[in-house]
């Protein structure tokens, strides 16, 4: 049995993260300071004795002894991570100073949980790890771009200056069930709206892509990471590179609901990337692994929730 602490743990991810550690025999403590995250994510595990919550902003140190970290805490849509910027380049880049500083404390491994949006709006396809990105360091999205890239320095800055035992993943588009109805990402976006029968927003003409990894495929990608042997550090692309067009999405969204919605075109937000697949030769190669669950399939069970949650059987 292992300590592990799980910062953003009631969040989407996180939530997922927590149930994986409990069910594979490890002590959990779920940090999260409920911005974005929710109760009703994480009630279930409230009675399980390996389980543990605390109401905390990584902004400010923590305390603990644990054996390993995995450092989620960040709001991760674009909805949330504009309402206030500051908070989310603080989040980003003094959360993983704190968590940095306390895995060189404890003496403990710690995992950053990066983003696909370090690439900006890529110029090479699929996006590989060697890659410096594209990205506007002063546009409406760079409090989270730019966020996410200091914190990557800082993570290998620890590396090399203090051994400390980092892992770097960089996550791309991830679905499934307990996403916030409404954190305005494209999945979740399109799938309540089509449930409830209301146009489906389309930005631009609807032919940028993008790839999409169901949430068990990222979870067992993030263990695979963790458990990887000392000397590999990452980054890593964690992703399905199965690539769509959000037209193609919207359409599969309105045929496995049989909805009536109809498609209404927006223009394009700024600096939206117009193309997005991970090429995961390394996490192939390193991790042995890749993603396993069709979109098809995964869209079932994410639609599946969204039509309980809906209905009023369970809450967000």
């Amino acid at each position: 049995m292992k300590r592990i602490l799980v910062t953003g743990g009631a969040g989407f991810l996180g939530r997922h993260l927590c149930e994986r550690l409990l069910s594979d025999g490890h002590d959990v403590l779920c940090v999260d300071n409920f911005f974005t995250g929710s109760k009703r994510n994480i009630v279930e595990f409230m009675d399980n004795p390996y389980f543990e919550v605390n109401r905390h902003d990584v902004c400010f140190p923590l305390y603990v002894e644990v054996d390993e970290i995995y450092n989620l805490a960040c709001p991760a849509s674009p909805i949330h991570y504009q309402h206030d910027p500051v908070q989310t380049t603080k989040t980003s880049v003094h959360g993983a100073i704190n968590m940095l500083g306390l895995a060189k404390r404890i003496g403990a491994k710690i995992l950053q949980a990066s983003t696909s949006e370090v690439y900006g709006d890529p110029e090479i396809h699929p996006q590989v790890e060697g890659y410096w990105g594209n990205v506007n360091p002063v546009g409406v999205r760079s409090c989270y771009d730019e966020g996410k890239r200091c914190a990557e320095t800082l993570f290998f800055d620890y590396f090399r200056q203090h051994k400390l035992g980092i892992k770097v993943a960089r996550i791309f588009n991830t679905y499934g069930p307990y996403m916030h109805p409404s954190d305005g990402r494209v999945v979740s976006n399109f799938i309540v709206q089509a449930l409830e029968n209301k146009p489906i927003t389309i930005y631009g003409k609807g032919e940028q892509t993008r790839s999409f990894c169901y949430v068990d495929d990222m979870i067992n990608g993030f263990i695979k990471l963790m458990d990887s042997p000392d000397g590999f550090t990452g980054p890593v692309n964690l992703g399905n590179p199965g690539e769509f067009t959000i037209l193609e999405l919207a359409q599969k969204a309105i045929d496995m609901t049989g909805s009536r919605s109809e498609l209404v075109f927006k223009p394009l937000p700024s600096d939206d990337p117009t193309r997005r697949c991970p090429d995961i030769s390394v996490a192939k190669e390193q991790l042995d692994w890749e993603p396993v669950v069709k979109l098809d399939e995964g869209l079932k069970k994410t639609i599946e929730y969204f039509d309980t949650l809906l209905s009023g059987s369970t809450g967000d």
